[in-house]
């Protein structure tokens, strides 16, 4: 009888990993709390179908996992831009401090079409009835042969094995595990930083470069306003053309109206009146209980990412930790969830 896996998750890794375990002839399920996929990749499309990044967007030749999956996927990638006048804003009363940031040798690269272009093409190569939308797994229970997983619709599956493809924290805080996960392991989980939490990114859609037309490149870093830091989102084709970055944390007490009024403000101040003539304004605060959950006790960035606590399996070896944070490199990034599936999938499946 084939062995069927359940794969809490559908993110980069959640998606990715499903993608091996059914070229390894497996049964494969993946149970998805939200009603999209993606996780941390969250590209939304503009007014004028803009690809517009809310989540993970950048990547470089220092990650050689993510580009060999891009390439076995036939997904192009490109440079971010950078050429022009880049901006530094030290103090709100005096005028930005101008630099140009010479080539890269090193350059981050964005997808084509957007980064949600990866999470697509892993779904379409799965069967429709494999992945099951708005599935929030609430307990996982040993039965006598394999796993029962109980989720908040009040739905039942069963599995040979279970792999956890969300944050080690939210998987902590949100799931029943009966019998009990290890204490040692339980002690680590609050612990286990998720990254992107907490964060703020925003993006803007024009109709047209202004800024690039002025010899700007779009880069902006601020300790002034409310946008920290700022780079050109003009798509692939360049026939498309935005910003995206991220605002500072005091922003997650104002409505969006208000966070939208204060960019444009600051934008207006630094490129001109055209950046006030916007298309659409979005953003987004990666504080939501699909994303992390109850009180953390995360002190830095990264910390116990990559912990070997979440290199283990437990009940029985029927359940295992696989995300970006339980990657031993690059954790937190989309290298990072590449290569947990690729160590998990060699050490558990590849046999």
């Amino acid at each position: 009888m084939m062995e069927k896996i359940v794969i809490v998750g559908g993110g980069l890794s959640g998606l990715y990993l499903a993608n091996l375990v059914q070229e390894a002839a497996k049964e494969v399920v993946v149970l998805e709390a939200a009603d999209r996929l993606g996780g941390r990749i969250h590209t939304i499309q503009g007014v004028e179908a803009t690809p517009m990044e809310l989540g993970a967007t950048w990547f470089s030749d220092m990650h050689p996992r993510l580009l060999a999956l891009l390439g076995k996927l036939e997904l192009e990638k490109f440079p971010q831009f950078s050429a022009g006048i880049s901006l530094f804003q030290t103090k709100s009363f005096e005028p930005p401090q101008k630099f140009y940031i010479p080539e890269s040798e090193v350059p981050s690269y964005r997808i084509a079409g957007g980064t949600g272009a990866l999470i697509t093409k892993l779904a379409s190569q799965l069967p429709a009835t494999a992945i099951q939308m708005n599935q929030r797994v609430k307990e996982i229970h040993d039965a006598e042969k394999g796993l029962e997983i109980v989720t908040g619709t009040g739905d039942h599956f069963s599995a040979d094995k279970v792999i956890l493809c969300i944050p080690p924290q939210l998987a902590g805080v949100s799931i029943q595990f009966s019998p009990e996960l290890p204490e040692s392991l339980a002690t680590v989980l609050p612990s286990v930083q998720t990254w992107m939490a907490g964060a703020i990114k925003f993006t803007i859609e024009y109709t047209a470069p202004f800024w690039r037309e002025a010899g700007y490149s779009g880069m902006l870093y601020s300790h002034a306003g409310i946008v920290m830091e700022m780079y050109d989102h003009t798509n692939f084709e360049a026939t498309r053309f935005g910003f995206t970055g991220f605002l500072n944390g005091g922003a997650v007490n104002y409505p969006i109206a208000v966070r939208k009024e204060l960019v444009l403000q600051q934008l207006v101040l630094l490129l001109g009146e055209k950046a006030g003539d916007v298309l659409s304004y979005l953003d987004k605060i990666w504080t939501d209980d699909l994303l992390v959950s109850g009180n953390t006790a995360a002190q830095r960035p990264h910390q116990n990412n990559g912990h070997p606590l979440l290199q283990a399996g437990y009940l029985k070896n029927r359940l295992f930790f696989c995300n970006t944070e339980t990657a031993t490199e690059f954790g937190g990034y989309m290298e990072g969830a590449v290569r947990a599936v690729e160590a998990l999938f060699s050490s558990v499946f590849s046999h």
